[in-house]
């Protein structure tokens, strides 16, 4: 099994003057997730090299079994250091691919044609994608081989507009990941705030938030061995 991992190139947090990138939890669990299953996985990201961590995901109230294993591990650590520019990869390479959020894809990957296309290539394809917190935000422009948005009709769920309003980024993020699954027809629901919450629908899984990830990759792990 080859597991591709899309992560943020981006690093500014709007115009706050703070610093933003991929939320380490939402990387570490899903990683040692897929690891222990025994796949291979490569790391991508748009720019390549190695992506920016948003700070605040390596405070200590944010640090969890799985960002110690994986700040610990140097192999994780070299290949995040050198991730694979997302231009690069084919999906024909890989048997799915997950998404991590962090507040950083809301800004590149939801809008880059290289993983738009790629999406679209693994669900052409009858392969599972999977995304968490933030990274739902990422389909926002991403079709169907019959042209319609990808999430239209479908469960779904990702980061809440509360959960963004108790982190004090509503007006700073471009838009906010529940308004505009709902506003492409998806079929939007969540759990309590900061509670593990994923949904399966078809080959789409997603995560409401950090504390979904390790749920969402066993999700995952779960539909390809079906």
């Amino acid at each position: 099994m080859k597991v591709l991992i899309v992560l943020t190139s981006h690093d500014t947090l709007g115009n706050t003057g703070h610093k933003t990138g991929f939320w380490l939890e939402e990387l570490a669990a899903p990683y040692y997730a897929f690891k222990d299953a025994g796949a291979e996985i490569v790391l991508a990201s748009p720019k390549g090299g190695k992506p920016p961590l948003d700070p605040k995901s390596n405070e200590p109230d944010a640090q969890t079994e799985f960002t110690h294993r994986f700040e610990a591990d140097a192999d994780a650590m070299a290949q995040l250091a050198n991730t694979v520019r997302l231009d690069s990869i084919s999906q024909a390479d890989f048997d799915t691919v997950f998404y991590p959020g962090g507040h950083g894809p809301l800004w590149d990957l939801a809008e880059d044609k290289h993983s738009i296309a790629l999406i679209e290539s693994f669900i052409a394809a009858g392969k599972h994608v999977a995304f968490v917190c933030h990274a739902p935000g990422v389909l926002r422009h991403v079709k169907t081989p019959e042209g319609k948005p990808l999430v239209e009709g479908r469960k779904v769920t990702g980061f809440t507009n509360t959960e963004e309003e108790a982190v004090g980024l509503t007006h700073v993020v471009p838009f906010l990941v529940e308004d505009e699954l709902i506003a492409k027809g998806g079929i939007y629901s969540k759990g309590e705030d900061w509670s593990s919450y994923v949904l399966t629908d078809g080959l789409l899984i997603t995560g409401q938030n950090p504390t979904s990830s390790a749920a969402t990759a066993e999700q995952l792990l779960k539909q390809l061995t079906v």
